[in-house]
């Protein structure tokens, strides 16, 4: 996904987004290991979406304090 995409989510979507693309990672690597992937890119692609969700929510998260100060 772009990273435009993310912006639009809401803080509980993008919590929920994150829990499945960490599931899935987590099988892929399982597959890694015990058999053989048919596109073992896949793994790169997930954790760079991972990170982008988890810059999304520190951003959120700041908007917040920040708010919260003034």
């Amino acid at each position: 996904m772009k990273s435009k995409e993310y912006r639009d989510f809401t803080k509980p979507e993008l919590d929920d987004k994150l829990r499945q693309l960490e599931e899935e990672l987590f099988k892929l690597k399982f597959q890694a290991k015990t058999a053989k992937l048919d596109k073992p890119h896949k793994i790169t692609l997930i954790r760079r979406d991972i990170a982008r969700i988890r810059t999304f929510l520190r951003q959120l998260e700041l908007k917040e304090k920040v708010k919260g100060e003034n």
